[in-house]
């Protein structure tokens, strides 16, 4: 049976279904505590704990048609936030992963310009290929790579299948290295 404190939140999620956010300040109000702790907890950081709990209170209120029919707000709230955790830390190691393989440059003896010209010329030229990637591909891919999402959550934001989601990102990888291959290497 549920507590008279699962009841009010079940009908506070059902309220924000409905587009009252005097329910949705009301849920914030009583959640955003524990889960920045939770987060933190988890995290050791708490900037990065605070931006989770409050991406995760924006994503609440940009999915709120889906919340009336949810039976434990305090779970949900809690299992959003731990995958929350999760895919940040998730994406810290790939990052730190890709800063590793970058070998330590002495740039001091770079002549600065040219490597700028470079660079511009590096990244005119990856933007001009992934813009002439077929239309869907090329949402998908920017999806990864700019907003950093996975591919789960591009599929659900664009209502695909996960493998379709991975296919897709693969086949922009595939396109993308075998038209940059020599390029790069020449600039």
């Amino acid at each position: 049976m549920a507590t008279s404190s699962t009841s009010v939140d079940i009908h506070l999620f059902s309220q924000i279904s409905l587009g009252d956010v005097n329910a949705y300040t009301e849920i914030y109000n009583r959640y955003f505590d524990l889960l920045f702790l939770h987060a933190l907890k988890r995290l050791k950081d708490p900037e990065a704990a605070k931006d989770l709990v409050q991406d995760l209170f924006t994503a609440l209120w940009n999915k709120r048609d889906n919340l009336a029919g949810i039976t434990n707000p305090s779970h949900y709230l809690y299992t959003a936030t731990r995958h929350g955790v999760l895919n940040y830390i998730s994406r810290q190691k790939m990052q730190s992963g890709y800063m590793k393989g970058i070998p330590d440059l002495n740039l001091s003896s770079i002549n600065q310009t040219d490597h700028l010209i470079r660079q511009n010329q590096l990244a005119a030229l990856i933007e001009k290929e992934v813009s002439e990637l077929p239309h869907k591909m090329r949402e998908i891919f920017l999806l990864s790579r700019n907003e950093g999402l996975t591919h789960k959550e591009i599929a659900e934001r664009l209502g695909l299948a996960e493998l379709t989601v991975k296919t897709q990102v693969k086949n922009a990888l595939r396109i993308l290295r075998g038209k940059l291959g020599l390029s790069l290497y020449l600039i």
